[in-house]
């Protein structure tokens, strides 16, 4: 009886441990012809992912027009639109299809933003901001460098 507990037990515990591989480590990834990572998500799935890119882009723009304006109540604005928040759209399904190390780069740039807010609200000052934008923007130039994202139906042909 002991060995079918045990022999029940290692069998859950590669189970699990495969899963926690594929889900939380690798993801949804296969090589790419230009040498990043292609992300294969389905067609929704890569809608969504590209629409926060251009919500990044877009509070980028806005809090480089603020800046320029010296305007920290906007940048605060902005840069909270694109925090820690925004990603709760994020449906699971989705997260266990990204490889962790793009999963960290995103979470840290959405807390990189709320980080932005804060000390615009705080310190009111736009160069530091712009200064925390551009450490921030590291993060863009990183992953755009590093991954692709492909739609599932692609990779399959």
């Amino acid at each position: 009886m002991c060995k079918l507990c045990w022999t029940i037990t290692i069998v859950l515990l590669m189970a699990v441990s495969a899963m926690t591989y594929k889900f939380i480590l690798t993801g949804a990834v296969a090589p790419s012809s230009d040498g990043r990572q292609a992300l294969l998500l389905e067609p929704a799935e890569r809608d969504l992912v590209l629409a926060e890119m251009r919500g990044f882009l877009e509070a980028v723009q806005s809090i480089t027009a603020a800046v320029g304006k010296k305007d920290s109540a906007q940048i605060a604005v902005e840069a909270r639109k694109v925090g820690a928040a925004a990603q709760q759209a994020v449906p699971g399904s989705l997260v266990g299809k990204l490889p962790l190390s793009f999963k960290k780069l995103g979470f840290d740039t959405h807390k990189k933003f709320d980080m932005l807010a804060l000390d615009a609200d705080e310190l009111e000052d736009p160069e530091h901001s712009l200064e925390q934008l551009s450490e921030l923007m590291q993060n863009c130039v990183a992953c755009h460098a590093a991954y692709r994202i492909d739609a599932a139906a692609e990779s399959e042909k």
